[in-house]
């Protein structure tokens, strides 16, 4: 195999491909209140749940899920149980 000196391109998803090529344009606008966007949503969470009544539950999901929602949390400025609560909360409410 002869080499070119030119990396093979990454595969992409189409979202990450739009945001990639997002990047490269120039185009990309960050959000300076992000993590007080992210505080306010939390604290707006934590008064609409405090007063529902709740019961602990025990879950056995695959560590390759479990990892991957700790992940999307942290992205997100949230414990993972929050998130997982909200999905569920999501989809039970559609």
């Amino acid at each position: 195999m002869m080499m070119t000196g030119k990396e093979p391109e990454p595969i992409l998803s189409d979202d990450e491909r739009e945001d990639y090529d997002l990047s490269e344009s120039g185009d990309w606008v960050e959000v300076d209140d992000a993590g007080s966007r992210n505080a306010d949503l939390q604290a707006a969470a934590r008064r609409h749940l405090a007063g529902l009544p709740r019961r602990r539950i025990s879950i056995a999901i695959p560590e390759r899920d479990l990892l991957r929602l700790k992940t999307k949390a942290a992205e997100k400025g949230m414990p993972y149980q929050t998130l997982i609560n909200s999905i569920l909360h999501e989809y039970v409410e559609r």
